[in-house]
């Protein structure tokens, strides 16, 4: 039998090794995904569902340090943020609860025209069908979370194939909802290689796909659907900030120290890009060094860790390399720049990295903020929409006509005020536009995009 080795991302450790399925057994999921779906009598009434979900959601918050050092080790992201993310888990499972009573249609007018008399009109939203699910490392069990906790919540079959790094949080979440009585073919976690995995997404069995990676392999892949399947595709961004010279510096610097170095910078909203009024730009550098500086990098299982490793150690090489060649372009190296081990990079700034070096151009996916001082906001505001990467922005100032004008101004699919880009809750909309991704994440809008809906027409002559 085939398997994958799950090593740990900071000292290589083998975590666990997991069985790799075969194009025969990739093969039976998806049809007995597909004949639950074409067998209505089988399907789960709402009530059901709710129940299933919330006794999913009582065994998680039991298990809830047991998940936490899963997701740590095998992601490599921080024992203190790998809390939140089970906390936030718990919740998503929650918000999926509530909002199952929320899934509605309306009425449709009749009567406006003399061809349309006598008739009532009413819409109503059904399961669009078996969702397949690709996920990403760097949140292993909120992410598995969002993608299979949605789809079971409207009835829809899912099968979910977890980045091949971090499979232990999915086939943890899918086997607490088999706890919870979760009946066979509503929920499977599909480990397999590349081409088995391709071959799912070219199923004209499958309906729906959400997918969470990067933009090359995402744009791929849908070019690759079977006609009339929909997805959800939510890649990585730049993160632009502006920060203007009456921006509160005692909240914004730590909160945008927050969100660049956060999981390494292994965040698909990650500040990254900071634009700095020159006014204060010597203030900003130099408190965001020295909290970066101060950062302790190392065991994502030590509790007291701030910032873990990369998930592979060429990634670890490709950052240095970034962040090389933008010094040779002329960037100024404030801070970091180096590696500490084959699997943990320094937390660095750069100041005025040329706009076409990689770090400037591209999604860095590192723990390196790059800051540029600007002399006028609308510079910076042009800057920040140059790339055709766009999912958050954030703009810091205490003037509301500024941080109106930014919102109005920014491509963005979220602008967040005195904030940094990397916040989110689970119920808001998230997703990016252009490059970014195409659809909408969050539980409430993932349910609402995996049903579609139904127009029932009734004709009477009583009216």
């Amino acid at each position: 039998m085939n398997t994958i080795k799950v090593n740990s991302p900071f000292d290589g450790r083998l975590i666990k090794e997991i069985p790799l399925l075969n194009s025969q057994q990739v093969e039976e999921k998806i049809a007995n995904a597909y004949a639950l779906f074409q067998d209505k009598s089988r399907w789960l009434k709402p009530y059901e569902r709710i129940a299933i979900l919330e006794k999913t959601k009582a065994i998680m918050q039991m298990r809830v340090e047991e998940l936490t050092k899963i997701a740590a080790a095998e992601g490599g992201k921080p024992h203190q943020d790998s809390k939140v993310e089970v906390l936030r888990a718990i919740n998503g499972v929650q918000l999926a609860i509530e909002h199952i009573g929320q899934m509605k249609g309306e009425q449709i007018p009749m009567g406006t025209t003399a061809a349309s008399i006598n008739r009532w009109g009413f819409t109503m939203r059904e399961p669009i069908g078996v969702v397949l699910s690709i996920s990403a490392f760097n949140h292993p069990l909120n992410l598995a979370v969002h993608q299979v906790i949605p789809a079971f919540a409207v009835g829809c079959p899912v099968l979910i194939k977890p980045a091949t790094s971090t499979p232990m949080s999915a086939i943890e979440l899918v086997k607490m909802m088999k706890e919870a009585g979760l009946p066979a073919d509503w929920a499977e976690v599909v480990v397999c290689d590349r081409t088995n995995a391709e071959n799912l997404v070219k199923d004209e069995r499958v309906n729906y796909l959400s997918f969470i990676g990067s933009a090359e392999v995402g744009w791929s892949l849908r070019s690759k659907l079977a006609a009339g399947t929909r997805c959800a595709l939510e890649h990585g961004g730049s993160a632009p900030v502006i920060v203007e010279s009456d921006a509160n510096m005692e909240e914004t610097i730590p909160a945008l120290a927050k969100g660049g170095f956060y999981h390494a910078g292994q965040v698909c909203v990650s500040v990254q890009r900071v634009f700095v009024q020159e006014k204060v730009v010597d203030q900003f550098c130099n408190q965001l060094v020295k909290i970066a500086k101060n950062l302790k990098v190392g065991d994502p299982l030590d509790p007291q860790t701030e910032v873990g490793p990369l998930i592979e150690t060429y990634e670890v090489d490709r950052v240095d390399q970034w962040v090389q060649e933008a010094i040779a372009d002329g960037a100024k190296l404030l801070c970091g720049g180096n590696k500490i081990s084959e699997t943990c990079y320094e937390p660095t700034v750069l100041l005025n990295a040329c706009q076409t070096s990689k770090v400037s151009q591209l999604e860095v996916f590192g723990p390196v903020v790059c800051v540029y001082s600007y002399k006028d906001m609308q510079e910076a505001i042009d800057l920040s929409n140059s790339l055709p990467l766009a999912f958050q922005s954030a703009v810091f100032t205490s003037d509301i006509n500024k941080a109106l004008n930014a919102v109005n101004q920014f491509n963005a699919a979220t602008v967040t005020v005195n904030d940094h880009t990397a916040f989110r809750v689970d119920w808001m909309p998230f997703g990016g536009r252009d490059a970014s991704g195409i659809g909408v994440g969050g539980i409430p809008y993932s349910m609402h995009e995996m049903t579609r809906e139904k127009l029932m027409v009734i004709k009477s002559s009583k009216i």
